[in-house]
């Protein structure tokens, strides 16, 4: 099969890979369409010792089952490979899974022709939903498992919220995609790439904003969502969200310094975490996606798989406007 392979810092290479294989209790799927993550980014330049050249990257999959038990189907996939037994697992918080592993990461990803992946992480979609739309699963599930949590520790409703949300690659303009749904009151989206911003204001559902070239009220906001996670916006979503709020953290860009514990403390500030999804949240945000809750999805630029070093090298240097690049093998 054909595959575009991480071979080293700052190259990934089109070329021929053995077809998947699958263990028993595994599927084989036909790669239709798969987006680039900043995961992905991060792995392409060198930064993630977790993924190791030679790799096939790749997580953000939607395909049709062409072995196992759903053959025929047309499905994403939970890159997550979770142990189904652990006490995470059994209490639906399996994201959290201590023996999980991913496609992309500890085995081949689906930047290729073929992925194979256990038959519990497979979840099937609509014969008609478009590929490049049902790719967006991955990152929108993300969104909705992160603002459901704030959903549940927030003092008010979040149809009575004003929301700031830091980046606006395609966590962060969904996640903004994702309040409006839920008839957040004001949304405002702070991103640096004019291009990028350009793009997120057409959505007709957010403010957009430079902050290095604006500036953005203190204290303000009673959800602040970090979809970037640098030292820099970490210090912005201090500043910003209101004494009593709720700053959701997504973002993994650095370690670094720059959340304000000290308001954190004083101002009664939830601060959360969140890490991807449960396949129930995958589930949800398929019916979201499908039914045009979060609009046209007309931002997602597609390409070939075999065009996917220009794709990586496009995006390595901010030539591209879309927030999010689908490739089709």
């Amino acid at each position: 099969m054909k595959a575009l392979v991480y071979t080293n810092p700052l190259e990934v290479t089109y070329r021929d890979e053995p077809d998947a294989l699958a263990d028993y209790g595994e599927s084989i799927v036909e790669v239709e369409a798969v987006g680039i993550c900043g995961s992905d980014m991060h792995a392409y330049q060198g930064h993630d010792a977790r993924r190791n050249p030679p790799l096939i990257l790749g997580h953000e999959v939607a395909g049709k089952v062409i072995s196992g038990k759903l053959k025929g189907e047309r499905v994403i996939l939970n890159p997550l490979i979770t142990c189904t037994h652990c006490d995470y697992c059994l209490t639906g918080r399996s994201n959290l899974c201590d023996n999980r592993t991913m496609i992309g990461m500890t085995r081949p990803g689906a930047f290729a022709e073929q992925v194979s992946i256990p038959d519990h992480c497979l979840v099937t979609i609509p014969c008609d939903m478009q590929a490049h739309k049902a790719a967006l699963t991955e990152p929108a599930a993300t969104s909705l498992h992160g603002l459901a949590l704030v959903a549940r520790v927030s003092a008010r409703p979040l149809c009575e919220a004003q929301a700031l949300v830091i980046g606006g690659g395609s966590v962060g303009l969904l996640a903004a995609l994702m309040l409006h749904d839920q008839g957040c009151e004001k949304i405002i989206l702070a991103e640096t790439n004019k291009q990028r911003g350009g793009t997120a204001s057409a959505t007709g559902v957010c403010e957009v904003v430079d902050p290095i070239n604006s500036q953005i009220e203190t204290d303000h906001f009673d959800i602040v969502v970090d979809a970037v996670g640098s030292g820099v916006t970490r210090k912005l979503a201090s500043n910003t969200v209101k004494p009593g709020g709720v700053l959701l953290h997504i973002g993994l860009m650095d370690n670094a310094e720059g959340l304000d514990m000290r308001k954190m403390t004083l101002a009664e500030v939830i601060v959360l975490g969140t890490y991807t999804y449960t396949t129930a949240d995958l589930r949800a945000t398929v019916k979201k996606l499908y039914s045009g809750a979060l609009g046209t999805l007309d931002w997602v630029e597609q390409r070939s798989l075999a065009s996917g070093a220009q794709a990586f090298d496009d995006l390595l240097n901010h030539r591209c406007a879309a927030p999010k690049i689908v490739l089709h093998p």
